[in-house]
């Protein structure tokens, strides 16, 4: 698959041939460069790493310095490798921009949803608490009421809802209609919501 590393700008709204306002989300797609070409023959499979972001050469390990410098460009702040990219047609150093798109493509876009810390059930898991403070019962609205049996199996079985660190993970939003698309600014507007805070990065396939 084919694709670029952005951000997310934003959310805004557009309205369609049939008047209808549509929400949509403000991505920069790019511009990114090419680091590194990987080939069957050398590294057992073929990908082409692309990478997004300036970052400071003091923040940047010897290493990755050494990588950056072999490919002619400046440290990025992430790398991402794709496979659908033809790797004879490019070497490193290579730029790629929004115009790697075009209006009414299709595209998916991965991000990284918001982290929310270690939440109880209702908020995690959308249960609807206990309900009624009756029979002497106290203070146990949102609690996640019976964990399962007793003296069989006498454990908690894996799988059970339960209170828990949520938010973070990697979501995916797919067939995002591009609406509109500003090259010179490498910035493109897609149809819907799209996983994370604004600033934070997306990854962008077609």
């Amino acid at each position: 698959m084919q694709g670029l590393i952005g951000k997310k700008i934003g959310m805004t709204s557009l309205f369609d041939e049939d008047g209808k306002n549509v929400p949509c989300t403000v991505l920069q797609a790019g511009p990114c460069v090419v680091t590194q070409v990987k080939t069957v023959e050398k590294d057992g499979y073929s990908a082409v790493q692309l990478g997004f972001d300036e970052k400071k050469e003091k923040n940047t390990s010897k290493p990755e310095l050494g990588h950056f410098k072999k490919a002619g460009t400046t440290p990025k702040r992430i790398l991402i490798e794709f496979t659908g990219f033809d790797p004879n047609s490019m070497k490193p150093g290579d730029m790629l921009t929004a115009e790697l798109f075009k209006p009414d493509n299709f595209v998916d876009v991965r991000g990284w949803a918001k982290g929310k810390g270690f939440q109880g059930v209702v908020k995690r898991h959308g249960f609807a608490g206990v309900g009624g403070q009756t029979h002497g019962q106290h203070n146990r609205l949102r609690a996640p009421g019976s964990l399962g049996a007793s003296s069989f199996p006498s454990r908690v079985l894996p799988g059970m809802r339960m209170a828990g660190r949520t938010g973070g993970q990697k979501v995916m939003a797919i067939s995002l209609k591009v609406m509109k698309l500003i090259p010179e600014e490498n910035l493109m507007i897609v149809k819907g919501s799209v996983p994370g805070p604004k600033g934070g990065y997306v990854i962008i396939t077609k």
